[in-house]
């Protein structure tokens, strides 16, 4: 992982239908997650075994058609900043336009690839058409059409062959945690209530291309790494507030964890940014752990913990089975506590069950209540295992598969988080032909 791909241009070029095309053969893989409206416009695939993460920037763009320059500027100057690669998509039958001319103004200022490309090119005229796209100055550009996906092969062996080798992680056995949330919500002061001014504990292993600095955090009998990717790079004039930054941000820090601690705001509460975060992390198979910060700032009574805690689990369903704790960077509350939770749901997701228990559970509650008959076929389960990824993934074996549907998925999951201990851990489940 690591490569990060951005999709910019001016609105109503084709942008999200070129990102649903780049994505959706994988896609179809991730959304396999019970019913949640998924973030559309982050993805992760691959070409030519490259894996790379793709963010389609208009998705991040408030207002969307009577679009202010100034926030796609905003968008530009990002994804020049935090991407790997750009792909300038522009309309060939509209040719080029002013806003064109100011986004290809900002792009010749990178010094990161950048890939013209031509979207709706779906016939011969138009293609003739295109060639006034070299007033853009931005040299030779691809005609694709995200419709039909001609064209799209070339522009993408181009691509992976100029993205850089990702670094691979140094596989160590300690667990890596990351800090992510939306800006300003204490991550840092998180870190360093941690991490405290006692330098000599912690060995920074120095900050690789991934703009991260991984803090060695051995202290109270805990041994794991932090991967902090937030105040490494300070942005020049970037307004915090853009959810497009929080994402990018998130996305590398999730990427290179186990387990994410997602911080949020007592003040504030779980917003819908917060939710992004939190699906790409799920998204992602990271274990999740959720801090509510600032709880020294919050008035409370007695039901205040409860009630906020259900407001949360009603936003992140339907995975719901997630620690919730409220810590005060500040007053150092519950910290330790925190990273114990952490510890725990990094161990729960490397959890191996061995087929004979797995099905010795699991057959009884089948049994008990089996995948409701459908078209008159009766569905029979008859044997299940854990398949041997990073994160636990099951496969139940089943006569008609495809009949088995999201209600009766849920069922299972709720059966198997019951019986096994996999708080804070996503769980994948599939039904495969016996």
């Amino acid at each position: 992982m690591g490569n990060i791909v951005a999709i910019v241009g001016r609105p109503n070029v084709g942008k999200s239908t070129f990102f649903n095309r780049l994505i959706q053969k994988r896609q179809a893989i991730v959304d396999s997650v019970s019913g949640v409206t998924r973030d559309r416009h982050y993805g992760i695939t691959d070409w030519n075994g490259k894996d790379f993460s793709v963010i389609d920037t208009g998705g991040y763009i408030v207002g969307s058609d009577d679009i202010f320059e100034e926030e796609i500027r905003k968008q530009v100057d990002l994804a020049i900043d935090e991407a790997n690669a750009i792909l300038f998509l522009v309309d060939a039958q509209e040719g080029v336009t002013e806003m064109d001319l100011t986004v290809a103004k900002h792009l010749r200022k990178s010094d990161k690839p950048v890939f013209l490309v031509a979207n709706k090119v779906d016939n011969g005229k138009i293609l003739q058409e295109a060639v006034e796209l070299y007033s853009l100055g931005m040299g030779d550009y691809f005609c694709i059409s995200s419709i039909n996906g001609s064209g799209t092969g070339e522009l993408l062996d181009e691509l992976v062959s100029k993205l850089p080798d990702t670094e691979k992680v140094e596989e160590s056995d300690l667990p890596r945690f990351a800090t992510v949330g939306r800006p300003n919500v204490g991550k840092s002061s998180f870190v360093n209530a941690l991490v405290g001014e006692e330098r000599n504990i912690v060995t920074d292993i120095a900050g690789t291309t991934r703009d991260s600095l991984d803090t060695h955090y051995t202290k109270f009998g805990h041994d794991f790494v932090l991967v902090d990717t937030a105040g490494v790079r300070k942005k020049k004039n970037v307004s915090e507030d853009l959810e497009f930054y929080s994402v990018m941000r998130s996305i590398r820090s999730i990427e290179y964890s186990d387990v994410c601690l997602l911080i949020i705001d007592a003040t504030l509460g779980f917003e819908s940014q917060d939710q992004n975060i939190f699906h790409l992390a799920d998204k992602n198979n990271k274990g999740i752990v959720i801090l509510v910060n600032k709880w020294d700032l919050v008035e409370k009574d007695t039901h205040t913990t409860k009630e906020y805690e259900a407001a949360i689990r009603q936003k992140i369903a339907p995975f719901t089975d997630v620690p919730i704790l409220f810590i005060s960077a500040l007053t150092k509350q519950r910290l330790l506590k925190a990273l114990e939770i952490a510890i725990k749901v990094s161990q729960d997701r490397k959890v191996r069950i061995s087929t004979s228990k797995l099905n010795d559970v699991m057959l009884p509650f089948i049994e008990q209540n089996p995948p409701p008959a459908t078209k008159g076929k009766y569905i029979r389960i008859k044997f299940c295992t854990q398949l041997p990824t990073k994160t636990p993934t099951f496969a139940f074996f089943a006569n008609l598969p495809q009949y088995i549907k999201d209600p009766y998925k849920r069922y299972i999951e709720n059966k198997l988080r019951e019986s096994f201990d996999f708080t804070g851990v996503p769980i994948q489940i599939f039904f495969r032909k016996k």
